[in-house]
């Protein structure tokens, strides 16, 4: 464990009383790339999950605002039965341990892609950007992100010194990939839409996790983290229609009255760029920083992404160039 035994016995002192019995039996109920972790504990036959989030690593604030505003905007997040921010523990309903990462298959994934986009339009027409006080994806937050590339990627993991030509290429592309995110309708994001972070339910699938960083912010980036998803992949022709669904039930909710299929689809493509360099940036880090390596393995099919998108549009072919012959190698080397 990450953090000291006196921790989880102040745990399961908390949830003693919080119960009002002891704790049956706590299992580890899931990895998480922050510093909380997850449990799953039984009482009385039933079982529900405790978030251990350690001060000052993590608040858990963002959390319970999150799942307040989520929940009334119709989507299903866990039921909150107890919290203590000063602490920083939640105990929360469990949804089960079927993730839709488990549970994908070529067969089962028009229903349950269909399942989140209604999720996922329901967050986006029930939260008003307007007066949630969430905060703003902006071009600061933007710029930050995809300097986590640079940093840890480019020059920790892969320990490539850039020359002043790439410098100024990724600051010419840093630059085009925020203008297109700004340009776009600005919704409510939850910004890590994807198949680790969306449980199989019987009822009201599915159910949504680690909401905790939404913010108000592009409409194409949680279309992009759960069809273009670091963590499994599918055929082209599949996300393309997909993504054609998506973009029709948008039209019709009045979320996207001025951009044709062409310019969605280029405002879907440059987002995923923006995350998916992102996180190459966040999987190189949790390696070099904290230890976790089970995230490389993820590197290749993000990189892949970033290659193809980039073969798709002419303005991005010297970054096309710089990934083939200056990274692609490197990365070859360390994985």
């Amino acid at each position: 464990m990450p953090f000291p035994d006196t921790r989880l016995a102040t745990l399961l002192d908390w949830l003693r009383v919080e119960l009002g019995r002891p704790v049956e039996t706590l299992e580890p109920a899931s990895a998480d790339a922050s510093f909380r972790r997850y449990f799953r504990i039984r009482v009385d036959g039933g079982t529900s999950i405790v978030m251990d989030a350690p001060p000052p690593r993590e608040n858990i604030r963002p959390f319970l605002a999150a799942a307040t505003l989520l929940r009334k905007a119709g989507v299903q997040t866990p039921e909150i039965h107890a919290a203590d921010p000063e602490r920083g523990f939640v105990l929360l309903a469990d949804f089960g341990v079927r993730s839709y990462l488990d549970s994908l298959k070529a067969e089962s994934a028009d229903r349950l892609y269909g399942d989140a986009f209604t999720a996922l339009l329901r967050l986006q027409t029930g939260v008003d950007p307007a007066t949630t006080g969430l905060p703003v994806y902006d071009e600061r937050l933007l710029r930050t992100e995809l300097e986590i590339f640079r940093e840890w990627f480019l020059g920790r993991f892969l320990g490539m010194g850039l020359r002043p030509s790439e410098a100024a290429l990724l600051d010419q592309v840093w630059r085009r990939l925020v203008a297109s995110a700004l340009e776009q309708p600005q919704v409510c994001v939850h910004r890590d839409y994807h198949s680790r972070n969306l449980m199989v339910t019987e009822r009201g699938n599915p159910g949504v996790l680690d909401f905790q960083d939404a913010v108000i912010g592009p409409i194409a980036y949680d279309a992009v983290s759960l069809l273009r998803d670091c963590y499994i992949a599918w055929p082209a022709s599949r996300v393309d229609a997909w993504l054609d669904g998506y973009r029709a039930k948008l039209r019709e909710a009045g979320l996207l009255n001025v951009a044709g299929a062409e310019k969605f689809r280029r405002w879907f493509d440059l987002m995923g760029l923006q995350r998916h360099l992102k996180a190459i940036g966040i999987f190189s880090r949790l390696k070099l920083r904290d230890g976790k390596s089970g995230y490389l393995k993820d590197i290749p099919r993000t990189f892949g992404y970033l290659v193809d998108v980039s073969r798709t549009y002419p303005e991005l072919s010297e970054f096309l160039e710089f990934l083939e012959t200056r990274v692609r190698p490197c990365l070859r080397e360390m994985l």
